[in-house]
């Protein structure tokens, strides 16, 4: 790894809660285990927990009773108890049953998957209240099925209660959570159902107003917030962590030809994001699938920048955004050689490649998305009469002014607009004038 993505070395931390992390080598894969370890280490110290051990283990296939086996659930209990670690994160989803069982082979420590620790890295960053509740509902999902462990100690003595209790105090405990948690999560998708319904209200005036909509979508942590904070001088939050945001800000740009286009930033993605986040986040997502442009970002920098591009690949397809008209953009090629920048450049000639951190190549994308918001437009002249200012100012603000003259009549303009922006003008539509300069002969 460069040092511009190495994590921080494992000092130790007594103000934060111990861990030992789990990993499983199952061959060869555009995932390394060594740097898959590396990720969950950021994602530990991104929730605040303290990394003090690593224990990894060798397998064609899981345990389905324990996930590493027995033994090495047994080592993993000694090495815990030798660091005085008081967590172990498994870099894999476990079963409840694993789980459960796990609990039971290494007592006093709580049992986290890679799901659990992203959940609770969410919990700790979700501000707006569609993305609280959305936390939850997927916090509670995951959970529903999970309950049973929280209180088997009262299952223990229902069963060794007496002959004819049917329900004692664990399964009656037990029952009324798996009820409660239910009718929350009923709830909660109710609430979420409103909020969705409201944000796709906005959406469909947004797509109506004829506004060229670009959403910036990539790898967790590879600079979208900073690079939306580059080309509009926005000041959304941005910090060197991964899921620093989880709710989508949107933010107007002015394009050199003075058209305003949007830039939406959306939650970052992850190797093996949970398919419960992608559902329960769908209607922020959706701003991803609303969008006339995405803009991939890549941390060029990274040694996994390639497997980061397939893993957010697979979160677009979950979501139907795969044919969507995208844009590679290479961020943070200011930490790159230059023999590194040409072989990307090599492999992706249609890419940009920007430096948020400097502003190099920051021109060059602008350019870029001029022409993208100019692509797939129709080409119109009108006659626009001068009581109509409100038309001449939705053309230079919605669409590209190739030309515009002032005559005895009113404003003639000829516009690149999309089909939104064209019908609004369409009432003063004439024939092109060859005597203006800069007026195509006709329609492209």
């Amino acid at each position: 790894m460069s040092g511009r993505n190495r994590p921080p070395e494992w000092e130790r931390d007594d103000s934060r809660p111990r861990a030992v992390l789990v990993g499983v080598d199952r061959g060869p894969g555009e995932w390394p285990l060594e740097d898959s370890l590396a990720e969950l280490k950021l994602l530990a110290r991104t929730a605040d927990i303290e990394p003090v051990a690593v224990a990894t283990q060798r397998l064609d296939k899981v345990n389905p009773r324990t996930f590493i086996g027995s033994g090495k659930a047994e080592e993993i209990a000694a090495r815990a108890a030798e660091t005085e670690a008081s967590i172990v994160v498994f870099d894999d989803d476990l079963s409840p049953r694993q789980q459960a069982n796990l609990e039971s082979m290494i007592p006093k420590v709580r049992i986290m998957d890679r799901t659990t620790l992203i959940l609770d890295i969410f919990a700790m960053h979700a501000v707006s209240r569609e993305g609280k509740l959305q936390v939850e509902l997927a916090q509670l999902e995951y959970l529903l099925p999970r309950l049973r462990g929280l209180w088997g100690h009262l299952e223990r003595e229902r069963l060794g209660g007496g002959r004819g209790a049917r329900f004692g105090a664990g399964e009656s405990q037990l029952e009324t959570d798996r009820r409660l948690a239910r009718r929350r999560i009923a709830d909660l998708k109710r609430e979420l159902a409103d909020v969705a319904s409201a944000r796709e209200t906005q959406r469909k005036s947004r797509a109506q107003s004829g506004v060229f909509r670009v959403a910036l979508v990539g790898y967790t942590n590879a600079g979208k917030s900073t690079l939306l904070n580059t080309l509009t001088g926005a000041d959304a939050l941005s910090y060197d962590m991964l899921f620093a945001t989880l709710d989508s800000t949107t933010r107007r740009l002015v394009l050199g030809d003075g058209r305003e286009v949007t830039l939406t930033d959306t939650v970052g993605f992850i190797n093996k994001l949970p398919h419960g986040l992608v559902e329960a986040f769908k209607s922020t997502l959706a701003e991803v699938t609303g969008a006339d442009l995405l803009l991939h970002v890549v941390d060029a920098s990274h040694p996994l920048a390639h497997p980061q591009m397939s893993a957010v690949d697979l979160v677009l397809e979950e979501v139907g955004a795969t044919g969507l008209p995208s844009l590679l953009v290479f961020n943070k090629v200011d930490a790159l050689e230059s023999e590194e920048r040409d072989r990307l450049a090599a492999r992706h000639p249609d890419a940009v490649f920007v430096s948020a951190l400097t502003g190099e190549g920051v021109e060059t994308l602008l350019e870029r998305l001029s022409r993208e918001a100019t692509r797939g437009g129709r080409t119109l002249t009108a006659l626009v009469p001068y009581t109509r200012g409100d038309l001449v100012q939705l053309a230079h603000e919605r669409a590209h002014v190739v030309s515009e003259h002032h005559t005895g009549e009113g404003t003639r303009l000829v516009v690149q607009a999309s089909s939104e922006v064209a019908s609004r003008l369409s009432e003063f539509e004439t024939a092109p004038s060859s005597s203006a300069p800069g007026t195509p002969a006709g329609e492209e």
